[in-house]
């Protein structure tokens, strides 16, 4: 059973509100009201995250919206579990996480990617932090801004 961090329900609410922002300054779109609700009991009964099945049917759904638009596996192409390494060097994941990443939910693969980014010891944080910007997709600089002079792609 996946959970899905706080941090996680924060950013999809502040996609949601930068995607539908208010018309009038008070008013939150459908998505943002779903996920808030969820937040809010989180901070009020001091938890730091809910479970990916029990989570309201809205508020899963505004979600895993904002999940679609994050990057997808946290591989930078230099696989060292392939070499017998039980993590791999390149992404942080475990020999198990790697093998079973395409049958994962998104909680699962959510609470791999925090526990790589908190760890930080993955060579895609340190000396090929640039290689796993361009191969996420999410953290660079957007494709119109590649094009311009003296831009590497």
């Amino acid at each position: 059973m996946a959970s899905i961090h706080i941090t996680d329900v924060e950013s999809a609410i502040n996609w949601w509100r930068e995607r539908s922002p208010s018309p009038d300054g008070i008013t939150a779109c459908a998505e943002v009201r779903a996920l808030a609700e969820v937040y809010a009991l989180l901070v009020y009964y001091h938890e730091t995250s809910c479970d990916e099945d029990t989570m309201p049917r809205r508020a899963k759904d505004a979600w895993l919206a904002w999940y679609a638009h994050m990057p997808d596996a946290p591989c930078i192409a230099i696989c060292s579990t392939a070499q017998g390494d039980a993590v791999c060097k390149g992404c942080g994941r475990t020999d198990e996480e790697v093998q079973h990443w395409p049958v994962m939910t998104p909680g699962e693969k959510r609470a791999t990617w925090r526990r790589i980014t908190m760890e930080a010891t993955a060579w895609r944080f340190n000396r090929y932090a640039e290689r796993a910007r361009v191969a996420t997709g999410a953290d660079h600089p957007s494709p119109a801004s590649l094009e311009e002079p003296g831009a590497r792609a």
